[in-house]
Protein backbone atom coordinates (compact mmCIF):
# COMPACT_ATOMS: atom_id res chain seq x y z
CA UNK A 1 0.00 0.00 0.00
CA UNK A 2 1.23 3.49 -0.84
CA UNK A 3 2.10 6.13 1.74
CA UNK A 4 2.78 9.78 0.98
CA UNK A 5 4.49 11.96 3.58
CA UNK A 6 3.88 15.69 3.05
CA UNK A 7 5.28 18.39 5.31
CA UNK A 8 6.42 21.93 4.48
CA UNK A 9 9.97 21.16 5.64
CA UNK A 10 11.88 18.56 3.63
CA UNK A 11 13.72 17.46 6.79
CA UNK A 12 10.40 16.55 8.44
CA UNK A 13 9.38 14.45 5.44
CA UNK A 14 12.69 12.58 5.53
CA UNK A 15 12.40 11.98 9.28
CA UNK A 16 8.92 10.51 8.88
CA UNK A 17 10.03 8.41 5.90
CA UNK A 18 12.91 7.02 7.95
CA UNK A 19 10.61 6.18 10.88
CA UNK A 20 8.14 4.48 8.55
CA UNK A 21 10.87 2.51 6.77
CA UNK A 22 12.18 1.22 10.09
CA UNK A 23 8.60 0.23 10.92
CA UNK A 24 8.32 -1.91 7.79
CA UNK A 25 6.45 0.54 5.55
CA UNK A 26 8.42 0.44 2.30
CA UNK A 27 6.34 2.26 -0.32
CA UNK A 28 6.80 5.80 1.00
CA UNK A 29 6.89 8.89 -1.23
CA UNK A 30 7.67 12.37 0.08
CA UNK A 31 6.80 15.92 -0.92
CA UNK A 32 6.54 19.42 0.55
CA UNK A 33 3.54 20.90 -1.27
CA UNK A 34 -0.11 20.09 -1.72
CA UNK A 35 0.24 20.23 -5.50
CA UNK A 36 3.00 17.61 -5.39
CA UNK A 37 0.89 15.48 -3.05
CA UNK A 38 -2.13 15.61 -5.36
CA UNK A 39 0.04 14.68 -8.32
CA UNK A 40 1.51 11.73 -6.41
CA UNK A 41 -1.99 10.62 -5.40
CA UNK A 42 -3.11 10.70 -9.03
CA UNK A 43 -0.10 8.58 -10.01
CA UNK A 44 -0.45 6.08 -7.15
CA UNK A 45 -4.23 5.65 -7.18
CA UNK A 46 -4.73 4.72 -3.52
CA UNK A 47 -3.09 4.87 -0.13
CA UNK A 48 -2.58 7.05 2.92
CA UNK A 49 -1.17 10.56 3.12
CA UNK A 50 0.50 11.73 6.32
CA UNK A 51 0.80 15.49 6.47
CA UNK A 52 1.33 18.48 8.68
CA UNK A 53 -1.09 21.34 9.29
CA UNK A 54 0.57 23.60 6.71
CA UNK A 55 2.28 22.59 3.48
CA UNK A 56 4.34 24.98 1.37
CA UNK A 57 1.33 25.97 -0.78
CA UNK A 58 -1.82 25.10 1.18
CA UNK A 59 -3.31 23.99 4.48
CA UNK A 60 -4.19 20.36 5.17
CA UNK A 61 -7.91 21.27 4.98
CA UNK A 62 -7.55 22.39 1.37
CA UNK A 63 -5.72 19.18 0.51
CA UNK A 64 -8.43 17.16 2.29
CA UNK A 65 -11.11 18.78 0.09
CA UNK A 66 -9.32 17.51 -3.04
CA UNK A 67 -8.41 14.09 -1.62
CA UNK A 68 -9.06 11.34 -4.19
CA UNK A 69 -11.59 8.66 -3.32
CA UNK A 70 -9.06 5.95 -2.47
CA UNK A 71 -6.83 8.01 -0.21
CA UNK A 72 -7.11 8.66 3.50
CA UNK A 73 -5.34 11.41 5.46
CA UNK A 74 -3.50 11.39 8.77
CA UNK A 75 -2.89 14.91 10.09
CA UNK A 76 0.04 15.15 12.50
CA UNK A 77 -0.05 18.52 14.25
CA UNK A 78 0.19 20.19 17.63
CA UNK A 79 -2.83 20.34 19.93
CA UNK A 80 -3.19 24.03 19.05
CA UNK A 81 -3.77 23.07 15.40
CA UNK A 82 -6.20 20.24 16.15
CA UNK A 83 -9.37 20.29 14.05
CA UNK A 84 -12.40 21.44 16.03
CA UNK A 85 -14.67 18.73 14.71
CA UNK A 86 -14.17 15.38 13.03
CA UNK A 87 -13.78 15.90 9.29
CA UNK A 88 -14.76 12.64 7.63
CA UNK A 89 -14.18 8.90 7.62
CA UNK A 90 -11.11 9.45 5.41
CA UNK A 91 -9.38 11.63 8.03
CA UNK A 92 -7.66 11.06 11.38
CA UNK A 93 -5.82 13.57 13.57
CA UNK A 94 -2.76 12.56 15.61
CA UNK A 95 -1.33 14.99 18.13
CA UNK A 96 2.34 15.83 17.63
CA UNK A 97 4.67 14.46 18.79
CA UNK A 98 3.00 11.21 17.79
CA UNK A 99 4.08 7.96 19.38
CA UNK A 100 5.44 5.42 16.88
CA UNK A 101 2.97 2.75 17.99
CA UNK A 102 0.04 5.15 17.53
CA UNK A 103 1.33 6.24 14.13
CA UNK A 104 1.87 2.67 12.92
CA UNK A 105 -1.49 1.40 14.16
CA UNK A 106 -3.31 4.40 12.67
CA UNK A 107 -1.63 3.92 9.29
CA UNK A 108 -2.38 0.20 9.33
CA UNK A 109 -6.03 0.87 10.21
CA UNK A 110 -6.38 3.45 7.44
CA UNK A 111 -4.69 1.19 4.88
CA UNK A 112 -7.18 -1.55 5.76
CA UNK A 113 -9.97 1.00 5.21
CA UNK A 114 -8.62 1.88 1.76
CA UNK A 115 -8.40 -1.81 0.85
CA UNK A 116 -11.96 -2.38 2.08
CA UNK A 117 -13.25 0.60 0.06
CA UNK A 118 -11.52 -0.69 -3.07
CA UNK A 119 -12.95 -4.20 -2.56
CA UNK A 120 -16.47 -2.81 -2.17
CA UNK A 121 -16.09 -0.70 -5.31
CA UNK A 122 -14.85 -3.75 -7.22
CA UNK A 123 -17.85 -5.76 -6.01
CA UNK A 124 -20.18 -2.97 -7.19
CA UNK A 125 -18.47 -2.96 -10.59
CA UNK A 126 -18.87 -6.71 -10.85
CA UNK A 127 -22.61 -6.36 -10.20
CA UNK A 128 -23.17 -3.95 -13.09
CA UNK A 129 -26.02 -4.86 -15.37
CA UNK A 130 -25.45 -5.75 -19.01
CA UNK A 131 -27.09 -2.45 -19.93
CA UNK A 132 -24.60 -0.50 -17.77
CA UNK A 133 -21.65 -2.40 -19.25
CA UNK A 134 -22.87 -1.58 -22.76
CA UNK A 135 -22.96 2.15 -21.93
CA UNK A 136 -19.45 2.03 -20.46
CA UNK A 137 -18.16 0.03 -23.44
CA UNK A 138 -19.75 2.55 -25.83
CA UNK A 139 -17.98 5.42 -24.07
CA UNK A 140 -14.67 3.54 -24.20
CA UNK A 141 -15.20 2.90 -27.92
CA UNK A 142 -15.70 6.61 -28.51
CA UNK A 143 -12.50 7.42 -26.63
CA UNK A 144 -10.58 4.72 -28.47
CA UNK A 145 -11.83 5.90 -31.86
CA UNK A 146 -11.54 9.66 -31.42
CA UNK A 147 -8.48 9.84 -29.20
CA UNK A 148 -6.63 6.75 -30.42
CA UNK A 149 -6.55 5.16 -26.96
CA UNK A 150 -6.20 1.50 -26.16
CA UNK A 151 -9.04 -0.14 -24.21
CA UNK A 152 -7.10 -0.02 -20.89
CA UNK A 153 -6.21 3.65 -21.50
CA UNK A 154 -9.85 4.50 -22.22
CA UNK A 155 -10.98 2.67 -19.10
CA UNK A 156 -8.38 4.43 -16.95
CA UNK A 157 -9.40 7.77 -18.47
CA UNK A 158 -13.06 7.08 -17.61
CA UNK A 159 -12.09 6.15 -14.05
CA UNK A 160 -10.02 9.30 -13.60
CA UNK A 161 -12.78 11.52 -14.98
CA UNK A 162 -15.28 9.84 -12.67
CA UNK A 163 -13.02 10.33 -9.67
CA UNK A 164 -12.23 13.96 -10.57
CA UNK A 165 -15.90 14.84 -11.10
CA UNK A 166 -17.19 12.88 -8.12
CA UNK A 167 -19.47 10.72 -10.25
CA UNK A 168 -19.54 7.01 -10.81
CA UNK A 169 -18.18 5.33 -13.92
CA UNK A 170 -21.61 4.88 -15.50
CA UNK A 171 -22.53 8.57 -15.16
CA UNK A 172 -19.17 9.58 -16.63
CA UNK A 173 -19.68 7.20 -19.57
CA UNK A 174 -23.14 8.66 -20.14
CA UNK A 175 -21.69 12.20 -20.14
CA UNK A 176 -19.07 11.26 -22.74
CA UNK A 177 -21.73 9.70 -24.96
CA UNK A 178 -24.03 12.72 -24.61
CA UNK A 179 -21.19 15.12 -25.44
CA UNK A 180 -20.47 13.29 -28.67
CA UNK A 181 -24.12 13.59 -29.71
CA UNK A 182 -24.08 17.39 -29.54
Amino acid sequence: MNIIVAFAKAQDTQNFKSILSRGGFDQVSTCTSGAQALSLMDDLGSGVIICGYRLSDMLYSQLLEDLPAYFKMVLVASAAKAPEEPKADNFIYLESPAQRADLFSTITLMMEGVSRDRRKAKERRMKRSDEDRKVIDAAKSILMERHHMTEPEAHKYLQKCAMDSGTDLLETAEMIISLTNI
